[in-house]
C-alpha cells in the first residue's frame, strides 16, 4: 500500500499550500490572441526584434527582448517589468531589461558602452542579413523625392482626436495599418482610412497642456479630428481596425494599437502650427477646416 505523504507544514504548525506558477495564456473564446505585455515586433529603423510594455503613466517603451547583466549597463539605463508594467529603476537584482534605443545601430550619437559595443555589433550584422535577404528595407532607401515638400502636408505622427481624447499615430494617417489577423495568419495590409469610409477635418484647436501641467503658452496646433464621424467608426478607429474587420469581431488581433495618448510636453516636435496644404493633403488624409494661420 502506497502511503500519503504528509501534507508540508509551517513552523508554527499550520498548513502550508503548495501555490503552483502558472504561465498566462489568453483565453480561448477572447477575440484578441495577444497578453497586455512583452508583445514582440521589429524596430522600424534596423529590423531587430522587440519587446513592447507599457510604463505607468501608460506609454509604450520598446525594450531589447533579452535581459543583460546589471553589471554591464550604465545604472541610468537600467529597466525591470514587474506585473506587465516597465520601470525604469532596478529591481536590486543582478539582471535588468534595457530600451532598444540605447542599442539600436540605426543610431549614431549614442554613448561608447565597452561592455555593449559587441551586443550592438551583433544587431548590427543582423540587420545587414536582414537588408540582404529582402526581409527589411531601410526608411531611408525607400525613394521619396518630395520629402520636404511633404513633410508639412503630411505629418509623419500626426495628431488624432477621437472620442474626445488626443492621440498620437505612429505614421501618417493614410498609412495607419490594421491590426487583424487575415486568414493567412498575416496581419491585414488594409489601411483605416479607405475610399469608402467617411475621412476626418484637419481643424487648428489650442495646445492644451495634460492634466497636472502648467499652462502652455497660447499656441494652436494641427489635429485630425474624428469627433465629426458615428460613435462606432470613432471605436472602429480606436480599435484599428478596417472596416472589413471592424464588422467581423472574432477575427485576432495580431499587434497592439499604435495610439499612444498625447502629452504636448513630451510630444512638443510633432506639433504642427499650420494646416496640411489642401492640394496634397486632401486626396488622403480627409477634408481640410481652415483657419487662422499663426
Amino acid at each position: 500500500m502506497r502511503s500519503t505523504p504528509p501534507s508540508p507544514r509551517r513552523w508554527y504548525g499550520s498548513h502550508a499550500h503548495v501555490r503552483t506558477r502558472r504561465s498566462l495564456r489568453v483565453s480561448s473564446d477572447s477575440a484578441s490572441r495577444l497578453l497586455r505585455c512583452g508583445q514582440c515586433d521589429r524596430c522600424q529603423d534596423c529590423g531587430n526584434r522587440i519587446e513592447w510594455y507599457h510604463r505607468t503613466n501608460e506609454r509604450p517603451i520598446p525594450l531589447h527582448p533579452h535581459e543583460l547583466p546589471t553589471k554591464n549597463v550604465p545604472a541610468a539605463w537600467h529597466w525591470h517589468v514587474s506585473s506587465g508594467v516597465a520601470h525604469p529603476a532596478g529591481d536590486g537584482s543582478g539582471w535588468c531589461r534595457l530600451p532598444h534605443a540605447m542599442l539600436c545601430p540605426a543610431r549614431d550619437n549614442l554613448p561608447a558602452v565597452p561592455e555593449l559595443t559587441g551586443l550592438r555589433r551583433a544587431l548590427a550584422v543582423n540587420t545587414r542579413r536582414l537588408i540582404d535577404s529582402g526581409r527589411f528595407v531601410l526608411p531611408s532607401a525607400v525613394p521619396n523625392p518630395e520629402a520636404s515638400q511633404m513633410t508639412a502636408c503630411r505629418p509623419p505622427r500626426p495628431v488624432v482626436q477621437l472620442l474626445y481624447v488626443r492621440y498620437i499615430a505612429n505614421r501618417p494617417v493614410d498609412a495607419i495599418q490594421c491590426v487583424a489577423q487575415t486568414r493567412r495568419r498575416h496581419r491585414c495590409g488594409r489601411p483605416l482610412l479607405t475610399s469608402e469610409s467617411r475621412p476626418g477635418v484637419w481643424t487648428l484647436v489650442p495646445t492644451t497642456p495634460a492634466d497636472g501641467q502648467l499652462p502652455l503658452p497660447g499656441a494652436v496646433m494641427a489635429v485630425y479630428a474624428l469627433t465629426g464621424l458615428p460613435y462606432a467608426e470613432q471605436l472602429r478607429w480606436r480599435a484599428q481596425r478596417c472596416p472589413e474587420h471592424a464588422a467581423a469581431p472574432t477575427a485576432a488581433d495580431v499587434a497592439v494599437a499604435e495610439w499612444e495618448p498625447f502629452d504636448p510636453l513630451i510630444h512638443h516636435e510633432h506639433i504642427h502650427t499650420r494646416l496640411p496644404t489642401l492640394s496634397r493633403g486632401q486626396g488622403a488624409a480627409g477634408r481640410i477646416r481652415r483657419g487662422p494661420q499663426p
